[in-house]
């Protein structure tokens, strides 16, 4: 007998479970939480409304901004502004992700705009790792409570990091790590995208054109959607943080001196990582007790890099592989950034 499986039609209920499985990731969460602790439930769900509508500003403008660039082809100018000297493009990057004003969550629609675009993978990753250490807000608040001079650190360490893993993609780009590096209907992240081979007219005037506002209908729907079910997810998440690891716990682990501490930093900077304007106050204090400078700054930039709006990110549009260098770039970059401005401290 003939094996049909691979003509057999995919269950339809399966395919719609696939599709819907962030949200329902997120409904078990918030199910079992109901069970354990009800009012935690509560409060749960209002974190998340509240942080979205907090985040709510910056998503449209970015929503609005990868709609716009798909409906009016001006995508094909965003795409071919990246061509060019790998190294420059890398650099770039880099600095427009320790400056850009994008938290974490605002940011994703508009990498993955750059993916589909053809922008290659390298300068991507450099602006995504800078990205989520520093902004402007984010500067004048770590200048108010840590001072201007471990601003203009952190502003570095933002830059410096971004560009070092953009050049490790750029070395690693003929490996098999990075061999179709993006989710399925990213993009294909190549320099090489049929946009930038074949640049089309742009159409400023979109809404002349009844395809192109549909197109921008379509576009704008379909980036909402997606971050929708990866950011209700990410802060439904960081609300158990913030109910279940409690500060003295951080402070047990963090306080000291040395070596030592910078690598307990980096490490512990992942899961106690709550965000970055609530980290602020608790590295303040913790350096009030005698934390070592470097050891607060590889907690800042390990945490950012790695916080969960940042990391879910990353995994909903990369493949595992390329996940877990963006970790491993991300620790690394984080404990030797903070040996360095330890260092420096003590000159």
């Amino acid at each position: 007998m003939a094996d049909l499986s691979s003509t057999t039609p995919p269950n339809p209920i399966w395919v719609s479970v696939k599709k819907q499985k962030v949200w329902i990731a997120s409904g078990v969460i918030l199910l079992l939480i109901a069970l354990i602790a009800p009012s935690q439930a509560g409060e749960s769900a209002g974190f998340v409304a509240q942080s979205l509508l907090n985040t709510g500003p910056f998503l449209l403008l970015s929503i609005g901004v990868a709609a716009w660039a798909g409906a009016t082809g001006a995508d094909n100018l965003i795409a071919r502004a990246f061509t060019g000297s790998p190294v420059l493009m890398i650099f770039l990057a880099a600095l427009a992700g320790g400056l850009s004003p994008f938290c974490s969550c605002g940011v994703i629609p508009l990498i993955a705009a750059l993916l589909t675009m053809g922008v290659p993978l390298s300068a991507v990753m450099a602006f995504w790792l800078a990205s989520p250490i520093m902004d402007p807000s984010m500067f004048l608040l770590t200048s108010g409570v840590l001072g201007f001079e471990f601003a203009i650190a952190k502003t570095l360490a933002a830059v410096g990091l971004g560009m070092a893993g953009g050049l490790i993609v750029l070395a690693l780009g003929g490996s098999h790590i990075l061999h179709d590096a993006l989710r399925e209907g990213v993009g294909n992240g190549g320099c090489g995208s049929a946009r930038i081979r074949n640049p089309k007219p742009v159409v400023w005037r979109f809404w002349q054109h009844s395809d192109r506002v549909e197109k921008f209908g379509k576009e704008a729907w379909k980036t909402t959607l997606f971050l929708a079910q990866w950011l209700t997810l990410a802060f439904l998440l960081e609300s158990l943080m913030l109910a279940y690891i409690p500060a003295e716990t951080i402070t047990s682990v963090l306080g000291g001196t040395g070596i030592g501490p910078i690598a307990i930093a980096t490490v512990v900077g992942v899961p106690a990582y709550l965000n970055g304007y609530a980290a602020l106050p608790l590295i303040s204090g913790l350096m009030e007790q005698g934390m070592a400078s470097g050891a607060g700054l590889a907690f800042l930039v390990a945490g950012g890099v790695t916080s969960l709006p940042a990391a879910i990110a990353v995994w909903a549009l990369v493949k595992p592989r390329v996940f877990t260098l963006y970790i491993a770039i991300s620790l690394g970059g984080a404990f030797l950034i903070g040996l360095a401005y330890q260092g420096w401290t003590m000159l």
